[in-house]
């Protein structure tokens, strides 16, 4: 596993700078796009890749193999966020895949950006949807028509059992321990931070209803006083003792495990009152210029030899039947990281809302951090 940059991270440095100024091979789109682009295409090579994702999201070897298979190059750039992702393609850059989250999916199938994917065209595509039924039909993306799955996570808490203890409650209201006070995070997620506040007082984790926001202003005021601040560099957090206690993500808990000198002293929890689940996945814009490559490179990437380096590599579970296992070593001892079926049937995701309730929840979320 890299210590660089991880997934749910800043970028810093030339990746960063690449994200925002565009590599070679990321040309424009012309202002109307032929209604063939939206037709399902077959996996082949059709050129080089133009790949743009998250920094050391994919294992080098992985990337190397598949040109050194398919005698093409990856043309890689990566993105800081789903809303510099977006920016990037309305601006007209042209990549040929692209993995956006579970409700990122959603907002751009509504949007026309997305091509037609057909699962049937892809060898290792049965490894998903024969043995994990919940992606045959997401709500992000009827029938997956337009993605394939590639991760899943689910957010919960972090902490150091050097300084805390051994267990926790196991519940949310965790974070307002007095032993971590000025020692815990949460998440710089708008989403996530509304999310864990709803949960712990039982309401719906899309909540836009303005007494119920209110509500949760007022919980999240009596946690600013136990708050280091708000971060999503929970890996480096948690791994410098900065953190005792950080609102995670379980992939990027998974991933510290592998880093850390002793793991015994770090431990995660999926609180009782729900954890959220989150995806991303593979998906091949409208305007890529080769989708067929596009398509080919996703089927490589489902290989379970290549599935399992990835695993190994970035620390989140992929649903492909035969590599749970690999995902099950990683966690052996934290066993609450793993993402069930069980789990993703529960249903605690992030919606899409409408304008108005977004601008609510973004109010909500504003007066939660001012002063931060």
């Amino acid at each position: 596993m890299n210590t660089g940059i991880q997934r749910r991270r800043f970028l810093s440095g030339s990746a960063a700078v690449a994200a925002l100024l565009g590599l070679p091979g990321c040309a424009y789109l012309t202002p109307t796009l032929q209604a063939a682009q939206t037709e399902p295409v077959k996996p082949e090579i059709d050129g080089d890749l133009v790949y743009f994702n998250w920094a050391d999201y994919v294992h080098p070897s992985v990337f190397q193999g598949f040109e050194r298979e398919y005698g093409v190059k990856v043309i890689q750039s990566n993105f800081d966020s789903m809303e510099s992702m977006q920016a990037k393609l309305a601006a007209g850059n042209r990549y040929d895949i692209i993995f956006p989250s579970a409700q990122w999916v959603q907002k751009m199938v509504a949007a026309n950006q997305l091509r037609v994917i057909d699962p049937s065209t892809l060898k290792n595509a049965p490894l998903i949807f024969d043995h994990y039924a919940y992606f045959r039909n997401p709500w992000y993306d009827q029938h997956s028509a337009h993605s394939i799955p590639f991760t899943m996570y689910k957010t919960g808490i972090a902490w150091r059992k050097d300084k805390l203890g051994e267990k926790l409650t196991g519940s949310w209201s965790d974070l307002w321990n007095e032993t971590s006070k000025g020692h815990t995070f949460v998440l710089a997620d708008r989403n996530e931070v509304l999310g864990m506040v709803a949960l712990l007082l039982g309401y719906d984790v899309n909540t836009a209803d303005d007494r119920e926001l209110a509500a949760l202003v007022r919980k999240f005021r009596s946690l600013r006083p136990y708050l280091r601040g708000f971060s999503s560099d929970d890996y480096n957090n948690l791994l410098s003792g900065d953190a005792w206690m950080h609102q995670t993500w379980s992939g990027d808990i998974a991933a510290l495990l592998r880093q850390a000198q002793d793991p015994s002293i770090y431990g995660f929890e999926a609180p009782i009152q729900g954890a959220p689940i989150n995806t991303d996945a593979y998906a091949i814009p409208v305007g890529a210029r080769h989708p067929g490559t596009a398509l080919l490179f996703i089927d490589y990437m489902l290989r379970p030899e290549n599935v399992m380096k990835n695993i190994n590599h970035i620390g989140y579970p992929m649903p492909v039947h035969g590599t749970e296992s690999t995902y099950a070593d990683i966690v052996a001892d934290f066993p609450s990281c793993a993402v069930t079926v069980d789990d993703l049937s529960r249903n605690l995701y992030y919606a899409n809302n409408s304008v108005a309730k977004t601008q609510a929840r973004d109010a909500a979320y504003t007066e939660m951090t001012v002063g931060a």
